[in-house]
């Protein structure tokens, strides 16, 4: 199907949630916001579309959060899937259905699809050696090893990912790897596995993405895709020793189950499939037709298994159409730091609907107008504060209750009918009619932060067009002019009652519940009485959106102002977060700290070499031009010298007089800006990157004395 081609229908699917925990911005600006835009969009436009999502509970971060909890994984599942379909629903992202993948249907789904390629010889069966934690005597799955990145060197690499530099790994990569349930180092033993062979697919995945996707998707994407195909592919293991998950269905596979990012895209189908059974529809044309349009929305971490992955098990199948394209987002950070749900540096959706009740549209639009389409970007609290105040507020909301208290004011809440348009109406009207079309433009592709821009620019010209005319005070001079010039201000703010659905959705309710025009969501939360139906096309089309003669009900303030007050709750909240953290990485065994791999072994007289002893620091101040380096002197019980040392980041040169010290004190003398170390004192560094004496706690040990 040709981009250009427009299809019979959509399959719009966003990424499904692990429910090891509840959703947080990151996800909402990421994923969802962005794709329930897209769907929005569609669905006024009148195509059919299927929006599908569900919660992803066979991943092994639901079986670590149950072994952490000391509970079963049916019931972390259930408790957070509970959790994020409600928050969903609560936050109006409009799914056609949110299942999950403990369902039966899914799991006979995806079977299914397992089977096919097995029969198909699509799978390479190894013995492989697996890592496996002797002490808890089982496989460690991807998300049980900690290690470091043998590409980028992070110390904290996943089994399956570097979340640092977004390799894709395996658990054997990782250098010195740990057990992240035992922090014991796990040994190699053999197992046997079933694999799919994405180089098979090389080919297939360079034509249809590098050439044939090259002009149309975004270049985040279309890069991390090349960067995988030009470094060649690998076969990728399908299954995993692991007792939660869909058990393999072939013979010898016993005690093991589907990886999930195998069976987790399957997902989607499996909850198209209980949407058609729902609706008494046919779900094969969304997944198997191709003049069907699949889209998937993503975060940047899923690249891989929707751009690669995902489409070889299609292609092996034979039967499913590929996504047309996959606007994947980068990251959201919070405050300046990186989000993560493991130290509650986040932003809770459930947490903000309690703690901002009925202000969701003010969180969709923070997240869109700073959305992280192309790069990651900052979410701040005082950003959000200044996107409602002075946007939503000041713009949307001051243009909108001036047009309703006028309409009131003057004629009862009556359309007034109006007499010759003057050029500026003319010019008005024709604007609007413009808007549409603008918008689309940036909607179909995927641009929904300047789309958001487009549709505040709207209201401008709705505030400008009235800051102009003054109605107020031509009232008392031409009352016939006030007719024409509310008439047009009622057709803009009609215009924005449709044109902000995708955005603002609960906002468009309301404002279409004061200008009593129809719901055309299906999912709107809010019904009102109405007399007249208004479509995204009608506003380029119609000459009169809202016709002379129709009532309207009163105002309504559609936005309210954030105080200073509020938002420094929410930034004492993240304070508190910050410092328990602290606390907690203080008080935590040096064993949570990156290790440094151990050095090649020396023998006795190797380390019988080292001189080393017992001295004071007797002076001590700053090297001149030099940030880092103190120039101390030691008493070291044979003499007093001078030593050079880079610790002056993490002491002053006062606080330092008087410590006692261990010193090599046979290390060859070395020249340091022009002043003669001679010798070197031993430190360590904490958790928290700061150096730490390594010096003799007991009285009595006098300078001089040597350390064996």
């Amino acid at each position: 199907m040709s981009q250009t081609t427009t299809p019979s229908r959509y399959t719009i699917t966003s990424a499904l949630p692990y429910t090891n925990g509840p959703i947080h911005i990151g996800h909402l600006a990421g994923v969802y916001v962005p794709a329930d835009i897209y769907v929005r969009y569609l669905r006024l436009k009148g195509h059919d579309v299927a929006f599908v999502c569900g919660s992803d509970e066979h991943g092994v971060a639901i079986s670590m959060k149950a072994k952490k909890e000391g509970v079963t994984p049916k019931e972390i599942i259930d408790k957070y899937h509970n959790i994020i379909k409600k928050s969903f629903a609560d936050f109006g992202i409009s799914f056609d259905n949110y299942s999950r993948t403990s369902a039966e249907v899914h799991h006979k789904t995806a079977s299914d699809f397992f089977k096919k390629l097995y029969e198909q010889g699509d799978f390479i069966e190894e013995e492989t050696e697996q890592l496996y934690d002797e002490e808890a005597q089982q496989f460690l799955a991807d998300r049980f090893v900690i290690g470091t990145c043998p590409k980028c060197g992070h110390g904290e690499a996943y089994g399956d990912q570097c979340e640092n530099c977004g390799s894709s790994l395996n658990a054997t990569d990782l250098i010195n790897p740990k057990s992240t349930i035992t922090g014991g180092v796990p040994v190699l033993k053999k197992t046997k596995h079933w694999f799919l062979p994405l180089d098979r697919y090389e080919d297939f995945l360079r034509k249809w993405i590098l050439e044939g996707h090259k002009a149309d998707w975004k270049p985040n994407v279309y890069g991390q895709c090349k960067s995988w195909i030009d470094e060649g592919l690998k076969p990728r293991a399908v299954t995993r020793d692991l007792d939660w998950g869909i058990p393999v269905p072939v013979k010898g596979g016993e005690g093991k189950v589907l990886y999930v990012w195998f069976d987790a895209p399957i997902g989607y189908i499996s909850s198209t499939k209980e949407w058609a059974e729902r609706e008494g529809k046919d779900w094969k044309p969304y997944w198997m037709d191709k003049d069907t349009k699949l889209v998937h929305f993503i975060g940047k971490d899923n690249i891989v298994f929707h751009c690669i992955i995902f489409p070889s098990m299609l292609k092996a199948h034979g039967d499913f159409i590929l996504p047309e394209n996959v606007p994947a987002n980068e990251f959201l950070n919070l405050e300046g730091n990186k989000l993560s749900t493991s130290k509650n540096w986040a932003v809770w959706l459930h947490e903000y609907l309690e703690e901002f009740p009925d202000m969701q549209d003010v969180l969709r639009y923070a997240l869109t107008a700073n959305a992280p389409e192309t790069k990651d970007n900052d979410f701040t609290w005082k950003d959000f504060q200044a996107r409602n105040n002075n946007e939503l507020v000041a713009i949307f909301g001051n243009f909108v209750n001036r047009v309703a208290v006028l309409t009131h004011k003057y004629y009862d809440g009556v359309v007034p009918s109006p007499n010759a348009f003057e050029a500026v109406d003319k010019e008005t009207l024709e604007a609007l009619k413009g808007y549409p079309q603008i918008l689309s433009n940036s909607l179909e592709r995927y641009r929904f932060r300047e789309g958001s821009q487009e549709l505040m620019n709207l209201a401008r010209l709705g505030n400008k067009y009235l800051a102009d005319a003054e109605p107020w005070k031509l009232i008392k001079t031409d009352e016939e002019r006030v007719k024409t010039i509310m008439y047009v201000a009622l057709q803009i703010a009609t215009g924005l009652a449709i044109l902000s659905e995708p955005f603002l959705p609960f906002t468009s309710t309301k404002l279409k519940g004061i200008l009593r025009i129809a719901q055309n969501d299906k999912n709107s939360v809010i019904s009102s009485a109405v007399e007249k139906s208004i479509g995204w096309g009608d506003i380029a089309s119609e000459d009169s959106l809202l016709p002379a003669g129709h009532q309207i009900n009163p105002s309504e303030l559609l936005f309210r102002k954030i105080e200073d007050a509020e938002i420094q709750q929410q930034l004492d909240k993240l304070e508190a977060t910050k410092k328990t953290n602290a606390s907690a990485t203080n008080s935590t065994d040096s064993m949570e700290k990156e290790l440094i791999p151990q050095k090649e072994t020396i023998t006795y007289d190797d380390f019988s070499k080292l001189d080393m002893r017992v001295g004071t620091v007797i002076e001590a101040e700053k090297m001149p031009k030099a940030d880092k380096l103190l120039v101390l002197k030691i008493d070291t019980g044979l003499d007093t010298r001078t030593i050079v040392s880079g610790i002056a980041n993490s002491f002053k040169p006062e606080d330092i007089i008087g410590k006692k010290v261990t010193v090599l004190v046979n290390l060859a003398p070395r020249k340091l800006r022009g002043v003669e170390s001679e010798g070197m004192i031993l430190m360590t560094e904490n958790t928290e990157g700061k150096l730490v004496f390594m010096n003799p706690d007991e009285d009595g040990v006098g300078n001089g004395e040597t350390i064996n």
